[in-house]
């Protein structure tokens, strides 16, 4: 299977002719009516030059998630990159692969492998008992291992989830040591944190998308309450009502602050910890595709042109040196 051409690394003058995935139509109306594509790949994403009046019977009828065989050229309009597109026809469902068309972890199964080597290790039988809950059933981990763990920011990909877990487990593994916090407890913060996006979000057909529930309620509830039903419903209940509070507390805290999306601010040693690891996962990650995405920058600048809204409206440096190696 041939790769998907690198949307980010296209100059302009070069040609595409590739099957792409809609992301977007946007219509835009006043003096001059006119119509933008966002169209996208595993790669990234690029907005079409503008579909004028005369044009619109060239995408009629097309709509976010229609995959299209396109042709056509990058061209530079006010220094941003823009798809002039000569030719563009609709694809029948499933003609192309999913993963050409969106971004992806690739095989789940290291990151399984390593998540069930940790989780093994847990000594506590009731805090075990409780995790099987979720991580023992089948369609559990069919639905974790392809969901995104944002829609847009960090980890945007599918199977984006379970690399997060991966990571945030790893980070607060480290310092569950240095600060002597509890790891089995701090592990099971981490397997139960974001239970609540397989609520939250959807992904089928490569769009990602806010569901009611998550819309409603959040992701951060919508797992207190997904723990919740499980170990209630299990006969006899796999842990105390004080330890069902406790991991309740660690998932709903685990944003840190109220007004970044917590419940409530942290209150144990294990809930602090899981925050960190959790929110270093997340900055890191959207630092290293906020540096690698070409349209932050201007040519060969190293500072990105503007704020950034993943890094907190911070512009980003990418200047790199060997030191000497």
């Amino acid at each position: 299977m041939s790769h998907p051409t690198e949307l980010p690394g296209l100059s302009p003058g070069q040609r595409i002719q590739d099957p792409l995935l809609i992301l977007g139509v946007d219509r835009r109306g006043g003096d001059t009516p006119h119509t933008i594509l966002t169209l996208a790949n595993a790669t990234g994403k690029l907005a079409t030059a503008p579909f004028w009046l005369e044009d619109q019977p060239k995408i009629a009828g097309l709509a976010a998630g229609d995959v299209v065989q396109v042709i056509g050229e990058v061209a530079l309009y006010r220094g941003v990159r823009q798809l002039k597109v000569t030719s563009l026809r609709p694809l029948p469902k499933g003609a192309v692969e999913l993963s050409q068309l969106v971004p992806s972890i690739g095989d789940p199964a290291p990151y399984w492998k390593t998540l069930d080597g940790w989780r093994a290790e847990i000594a506590r039988p009731r805090l075990a008992a409780t995790l099987d809950l979720f991580y023992a059933d089948d369609d559990f981990r069919l639905r974790y291992e392809a969901c995104p763990a944002s829609l847009a920011g960090h980890h945007a990909e599918l199977g984006g989830l379970l690399k997060h877990t991966v990571e945030v487990a790893s980070i607060a593994r480290a310092i569950a040591r240095v600060c002597r916090a509890e790891p089995d407890l701090v592990l099971a913060g981490v397997l139960l944190h974001d239970i609540g996006k397989l609520e939250a979000y959807r992904w089928e057909g490569g769009l990602f998308a806010m569901t009611e529930a998550g819309s409603l309620q959040g992701h951060v509830v919508l797992g207190a309450l997904m723990l919740d039903r499980a170990v209630r419903a299990a006969q006899p209940m796999p842990c105390t009502e004080q330890e069902l509070g406790i991991l309740q507390h660690l998932v709903l805290s685990h944003h840190g602050r109220l007004e970044f999306g917590a419940a409530v601010a942290p209150m144990t040693l294990e809930a602090e910890v899981l925050h960190y690891a959790d929110n270093a996962s997340a900055k890191t990650a959207s630092m290293a595709d906020a540096l690698a995405d070409p349209e932050n920058f201007e040519g060969e600048d190293l500072v990105s042109a503007r704020g950034l809204w993943q890094l907190d409206r911070r512009r980003a440096y990418r200047g790199r040196s060997d030191w000497g190696g």
